[in-house]
């Protein structure tokens, strides 16, 4: 599979898990280090990308974000590495 990075781009994490600037590649597992809830919310993004999709509502349609669900709405940014 294709490689995806995930990188924290803005909000806070409410476990202080991660913070701003936190980098993941993924590949075929489950990077170390993010947790359950963000990997969750994230995960469909990042394997459209794997499968060679794209996000047609983005100007760059190999890149786009999403907030973690929990409550201070953490922002990762998804793109192809």
């Amino acid at each position: 599979m294709k490689k995806v990075k995930i990188k924290v781009v803005g909000g806070e994490c409410n476990q202080h898990f991660h913070k701003i600037g936190d980098e993941w590649e993924v590949e075929n597992f489950t990077p170390e280090g993010i947790c359950t809830s963000a990997f969750s919310s994230i995960f469909p993004l990042i394997l459209t990308l794997q499968c060679g999709g794209e996000f047609f509502w983005e100007k760059d349609k190999k890149v786009t974000r999403a907030i973690c669900p929990d409550d201070k709405g953490l922002i990762f940014e998804i793109t192809e590495a």
